[in-house]
């Protein structure tokens, strides 16, 4: 059985950039979906023993409705780490390291609002770390996730519209700038450490 993480806050922390109502549908509702969902469909199959990322893995191009349903939930797991109601800013080895291969902080944050934007439809943008080091910012689709392509996440953002159309409505662009007061850099700069899972 998979189990729905709990939130590293409360509903309301990250409000005025996220609401309580937004975290209640996205988290209390989708995230929870997805959860429920999965542990249906794996009833009584050998992925039933399997932790979530072995799930993904062994779903991946073989099952869909199980691929998409494991993965989306690994993706909101990430997505709900990757923001704190403590404003911080990038420091130490995650610092040097965008200003290395984005040139500035600012850059980094321009680069990812382009990339997210450009996402059409349903997804999520992300900051990755190749097998060399180096970082990129890259989009996926629906359920997608970086690591099953070789990629090691630092940082997301869900832009399926469900993440913000309470709050922004059809404003994409006012939810991924509002997010940058949110971002955890802290857990990013602990995934800049580590290998593809």
């Amino acid at each position: 059985m998979i189990s729905l993480m709990s939130l590293p806050y409360a509903q309301h922390a990250l409000e005025p950039h996220l609401s309580e109502k937004t975290i209640q549908f996205h988290y209390g509702k989708h995230h929870k979906g997805y959860v429920d969902t999965l542990n249906t469909l794996i009833l009584g199959t050998p992925y039933e023993t399997q932790n979530l990322e072995d799930i993904i893995r062994t779903s991946y191009k073989k099952d869909e409705k199980i691929f998409n349903n494991a993965a989306q939930i690994w993706n909101h797991d990430f997505y709900w780490s990757s923001l704190t109601p403590h404003p911080m800013l990038p420091k130490g080895t995650l610092l040097h390291a965008l200003q290395r291969d984005f040139g500035s902080l600012e850059a980094f944050l321009e680069a990812f609002l382009a990339l997210g934007l450009s996402q059409f439809g349903s997804g999520w943008c992300w900051l990755v770390k190749d097998v060399k080091g180096t970082l990129s910012v890259v989009k996926t689709s629906n359920a997608d996730l970086p690591w099953i392509h070789g990629l090691t996440p630092l940082l997301t953002c869900d832009v399926w519209e469900h993440a913000y159309y309470l709050d922004y409505q059809n404003l994409r662009k006012d939810y991924m700038v509002a997010l940058r007061t949110l971002f955890n850099w802290e857990f990013a700069e602990k995934n800049l450490a580590n290998e593809i899972l």
